[in-house]
């Protein structure tokens, strides 16, 4: 099957036999077209001894990369003269960052699927949109970070798009407030990641011993919880402050990462988050890197089919996490089902969330 092909499909009606087989073969179609066009990538597998040309049962029999990989060196499979843009990972002061080179077609294909992945939560109703941030993420339209192309690709789903961060990422109220005159009574979309979020709206609020009312609104936030946690905010006290604060009861936490942009994890009602038909997640031991059983924690293999302008598609993060289930969750979506413990120990700070994080 082609992506092209897979792309025509609901994101989550695959089940296992059959979405196991398309991924076995797209991305062990994959591994191959990297290794021919990746002359780091070629070298990292000719020294695993892995041949990329052999069948195989399962794509868990592929190689996998560390993910920090990208912050080495630079890996892109298309000549130089065929990328479009190039987008960096988001980083504290002092830190490595990845670098992600694309064409027009990983960039198209990201788009499309994260457009049918997050519909499928969403809708597809245009709604109000605010951004947790400031205009200053959108300085370079070449080279964006991850910041600027998630709040660009959630505008998306929404209209009438404004910040409510000034460039100093105080909370603009005056402007806010005028918005929120202006679609009185409709719902509000919003986008932020978590830490800046609560930082700059939840908190700010409190001190400014203010309340805005986005008409039952709809947020969307992503990014890691290590920030959140050292200050003792749990997801329940998080969610219950933006339905205080803002008026805010539809809360969707969403996973990824930038070296696999577009392959998103939204979290359901039920609180799990969910791998698409175009994506999956593996855990395993650290000891030998041997397969985890579900519900056993273990490092997380993301894996993809959108990352064709460089070998992106079957990465290792740092990342703890455990797989709940698979094709039975109670929200009906098929795939696997799983929730994220944490980061490894020793880890340095990834998420867009937790790096700017690190800044107080």
């Amino acid at each position: 099957m082609t992506l092209d092909e897979l792309i025509k499909e609901k994101p989550y009606s695959l089940p296992k036999e059959k979405k196991s087989d398309i991924l076995t073969q797209m991305l062990s179609d994959l591994t191959a077209y990297h290794y021919e066009n990746c002359s780091q990538y070629r070298n990292i597998l000719n020294g695993m001894g892995f041949d990329p040309y052999e069948s195989r049962k399962h794509y868990d029999e592929l190689p996998m990369i560390p993910v920090r990989m990208f912050k080495e060196m630079p890996l892109k499979s298309v000549p130089d003269e065929n990328l479009a843009k190039s987008m960096s990972s988001s980083g504290s002061s002092g830190q490595k960052v990845s670098k992600l080179y694309l064409d027009r077609q990983t960039a198209i294909a990201q788009q499309n699927v994260g457009v049918k992945i997050t519909s499928n939560f969403l809708g597809i109703k245009r709604m109000p949109f605010v951004i947790i941030d400031s205009p200053a993420i959108l300085k370079s339209r070449e080279a964006y970070t991850a910041r600027g192309a998630a709040a660009l690709f959630f505008s998306l789903f929404g209209s009438d798009r404004i910040f409510a961060l000034k460039d100093d990422m105080s909370l603009n109220m005056e402007e806010v407030e005028a918005f929120l005159e202006k679609h009185k009574g409709r719902q509000v979309l919003l986008f932020g990641f978590t830490f800046m979020v609560w930082q700059h709206l939840c908190c700010a609020l409190r001190d400014l011993g203010k309340k805005l009312d986005f008409h039952d609104g709809l947020l969307i936030h992503g990014g890691g919880w290590k920030k959140m946690e050292s200050m003792k905010v749990s997801p329940q006290t998080f969610k219950e402050e933006l339905k205080e604060l803002c008026n805010i009861n539809h809360v969707y936490n969403e996973y990824g990462m930038a070296e696999q942009s577009g392959t998103i994890y939204f979290e359901c009602e039920y609180g799990h988050l969910h791998a698409s038909i175009f994506s999956d997640v593996i855990t395993r031991r650290g000891r030998d890197l041997s397969v985890c059983e579900f519900g056993e924690p273990g490092m997380m293999e993301l894996v993809s089919v959108l990352p064709h302008s460089y070998p992106g598609h079957i990465l290792l993060s740092e990342d703890e996490g455990v797989i709940l289930g698979e094709d039975d969750c109670p929200c009906g979506r098929l795939g696997k089902y799983f929730k994220i413990n944490g980061r490894l120990k020793n880890a340095e700070l990834r998420g867009c969330s937790d790096t700017y994080a690190a800044q107080f």
